[in-house]
């Protein structure tokens, strides 16, 4: 199965990421999609026309040869779907109320300096400006915000007559004791005022009197202990926060009408009857059978745009199902949705040219198309569960387009379509060597020979012998034939499209690759390491269904960045001195995550496929690098100076692993390091070590962004153990035979490895 670059969907154009992320692009490809699955069916699917009149009653059923159109029950549809929109109310985050707070008490700070100024006066002026800077206030932001296209006109004028109503009036007991506080009241007053403001309007708040209602509570867990100070904190708290929900009636009807335009529209399924037999024929029927060109007496193309209808319904169906796997985004771009295309295009072309070779006397023909080419690339080039779902495209397309007796579908090529299609995929979906697809199409030819034997034995009496053994025949010769088709055609998708199906990772998997050997001819030890990591973590892959071969080869290439400065990689330093002892441990992190990024971008100067360049960018994810932290913390406390840094200073760059395979490698290549780092490992200690390196990934977050369950982790955790096992069976000592050794006591410089589960992370350890 290949694998696939995630894609999301982007603006119409594409413009964020070019042509293969366009939405515009994408939607002409499934239009192209319909119109191959038009060219493919017009001249097979043609609906039978009636000769009859209206006031007249039908002599048979008439039934809709597609799905057409119900107006009156679209309309309805879209009314109701309409209708269940609930009003739409947006938040303000803009409003900044704990600023309000702030002012108002500057101004009482300034006024109450103010010794020229008598107590009444001010008394006076605070009830006259501070609802009037509160009042402000509000008009300030709605000016500030006319021309921002966030908030429409209609949504700040709702906003500042709901602020109004809701305004708070503040006690005339409160304006006499403001007066009475001095700098030092109102400097602690801010801090809490501000506080408690901006918390409760962190808040979505529609009815401000839900909000205030828990501002005495605050003031009385404060630090304020002046009980005027609580009072008047309680009061301007009050009088400051506001509403900042709004109903926008502009947004409420947009929605609305988007709602009416996204309402599906409602179909009368082909196969249902339009006019039962013996049914009066009203000038409505008339009417519905002439707009789908049902009446002999029309001249018109309704039968034409019956094909085109069902071929987007086709195309519909597998962009339906390509949307619903990945429920939140579009699982493939538009280059594979390209390829998908190609495909559908050589598996039609090769059945419109069996067909050509068929005939009334030699229907048996149709057997040697290889109508299973379709779902084996989809398989290999895809993903298995798309080619099972084109499965059944490819029965349908079958059924019409092999059909030579007259009847609009022969379930015959549909079947045999369907069996050796899906044997095909069973077949061929681990595929790792090319001469599994040889096997895929013998096994096709194997049960389409079958198939093809049972349908003659229910229709035994319209068969002949000679028939039933060209029957046979070509069902076989349409398995060898659909092999050597598919065998020419991968390397053309391969190279085409640079797709990393199994094959690939196969020959990237090749010792004799570039980049491979000059991992083994620069860094033989950090080659060693990789190669170790691959066999841990393509066990533990494999073992919760995960892509085993692509966490093998991407193993191989996770640490193709130390080639770069190998000599800081411990696994690289024969008989030397460790450089990392002479220099500052920020220049030893900077060293150490870089290898990350430069084999990033090794990787792609060779070309690699984006899932092996995501592996070593993402094994390492965000982990945290204790052993240079630790270093330049204790060289701080030595000089006696504070440190300039934090434990986030120390850490790689990330992202985090982004899929089940990336997280694998990780773990699996701290296990690896880590059992070379343990001089005489026991199986306690190797199963210790790697529960506590799993667990301390875990408890690090290091795998919130891929989709690992822990019941895959404790699998993941067992493999390990069993194939850690089997690679370092000779240096692992037993319990039962061996008493464990006490751990070493690290020398200066060197990374304590106690416990079986090192302190440092695997770069860390094989740096020092």
């Amino acid at each position: 199965m290949a694998s696939k670059e995630p894609s999301t969907d982007k603006s119409i154009w594409g413009k964020n990421s070019g042509w293969k992320y366009s939405v515009a692009t994408r939607y002409i490809l499934f239009l192209l999609l319909a119109l191959l699955f038009y060219i493919s069916l017009a001249s097979k699917l043609l609906p039978e026309r009636y000769d009859i009149q209206v006031n007249t009653k039908s002599e048979k059923n008439i039934v809709a040869p597609v799905q057409i159109e119900d107006s009156k029950a679209t309309l309805k549809a879209q009314e109701e779907r309409a209708e269940a929109v609930q009003p739409i109310y947006p938040h303000v985050p803009l409003l900044r109320n704990d600023v309000l707070v702030i002012q108002i008490l500057d101004r009482i700070e300034r006024l109450n300096q103010d010794m020229d100024v008598s107590s009444a006066e001010k008394v006076e002026i605070y009830r006259r400006e501070i609802p009037r800077m509160a009042k402000e206030f509000v008009q300030n932001f709605v000016s500030a915000n006319s021309t921002n296209e966030a908030y429409s006109k209609e949504l700040l004028q709702e906003m500042q007559r709901v602020i109004n109503e809701q305004t708070y009036r503040i006690p005339e007991e409160t304006y006499i004791k403001l007066p009475r506080l001095n700098s030092e009241d109102i400097i602690q007053m801010k801090s809490v005022a501000r506080e408690i403001v901006s918390r409760l309007m962190l808040n979505e708040i529609v009815d401000a009197d839900t909000a205030r209602a828990r501002v005495a509570e605050r003031v009385n867990t404060s630090s304020l202990n002046d009980r005027t100070a609580r009072e008047v904190v309680q009061e301007l708290a009050s009088l400051t926060i506001t509403a900042n929900k709004f109903y926008d009636e502009v947004a409420t009807k947009e929605a609305k009408v988007e709602a009416r335009e996204n309402t599906p529209t409602v179909f009368i399924k082909q196969g249902d009857i339009l006019v039962a037999k013996g049914q009066l024929i009203t000038p409505e029927l008339y009417e519905l059978l002439g707009k789908n060109g049902l009446l002999k007496d029309d001249i018109n193309y309704w039968p034409e745009l019956g094909v085109l209808l069902l071929s987007i319904l086709l195309s519909l169906g597998i962009l339906t199902f390509i949307r619903q796997s990945e429920p939140g985004k579009f699982k493939y771009n538009n280059a594979q949705l390209l390829m998908l295309v190609l495909v559908y295009f050589i598996t039609l072309v090769t059945m419109h040219l069996t067909a050509f070779l068929q005939s009334d006397s030699q229907i048996y023909v149709g057997y040697l198309a290889p109508v299973a080419i379709g779902a084996i690339l989809v398989t290999l080039l895809l993903e298995t569960s798309l080619a099972y779902f084109s499965v059944i495209i490819f029965s349908i397309l079958a059924s019409v387009i092999l059909n030579v007796q007259g009847e609009v579908f022969d379930f015959h090529f549909g079947l045999y379509a369907a069996v050796t299609s899906c044997v095909a995929i069973f077949s061929i979906h681990r595929a790792s060597q090319r001469s599994t697809m040889l096997k895929g199409g013998i096994m096709s030819s194997l049960f389409g020979a079958l198939i093809v034997f049972i349908m003659l034995l229910v229709n035994n009496d319209t068969w002949t012998t000679s028939e039933t053994l060209y029957s046979i025949g070509f069902a076989i010769a349409g398995g060898l034939l659909t092999a050597i088709l598919v065998i020419g055609l991968m390397p053309f998708f391969e190279v085409t499209f640079g797709i990393l199906s199994a094959l690939k990772l196969v020959e990237l998997s090749n010792p004799n690759h570039p980049l491979l050997r000059k991992l083994l001819t620069e860094t033989p030890g950090t080659y060693h390491h990789s190669v170790m990591v691959g066999n841990l973590s393509e066990a533990a892959a494999e073992a919760i269904g995960a892509n085993g071969l692509l966490c093998r080869v991407g193993s191989y290439y996770h640490d193709i960045g130390k080639t770069k400065r190998p000599i800081y990689f411990i696994e690289n330093q024969n008989n030397m001195e460790n450089p990392h002892d002479s220099i500052e441990p920020k220049l030893s992190k900077s060293i150490i995550v870089a290898h990350a990024r430069d084999g990033v971008e090794m990787l792609k100067e060779y070309k690699l496929p984006k899932p092996i360049r995501d592996i070593a960018e993402q094994h390492h994810g965000t982990t945290f690098l204790h052993y240079f932290y630790h270093k330049a913390v204790r060289q701080a406390e030595e000089q006696g100076v504070e440190p300039d840094f934090t434990e986030d200073d120390f850490r790689y760059p990330g992202p985090k692993a982004q899929s089940k395979e990336s997280a694998i490698v990780g773990i699996a290549d701290s296990v690896e390091a880590a059992v070379r780092s343990l001089r005489k490992p026991t199986v306690e200690q190797v199963e210790s070590m790697i529960e506590k390196i799993i667990k301390g990934r875990l408890d690090d977050h290091q795998f919130n962004d891929c989709d690992l369950t822990m019941k895959e982790l404790d699998i993941i955790a067992k493999t390990l153990k069993e194939t850690v096992m089997g690679i370092f069976h000779s240096r692992i000592e037993y319990p039962e035979d061996v008493k464990r050794p006490k751990p070493p006591v690290p020398s200066e410089g060197e990374a304590p490895a106690t416990s079986g589960t090192p302190a440092t992370s695997d770069e860390q350890r094989r740096s020092v």
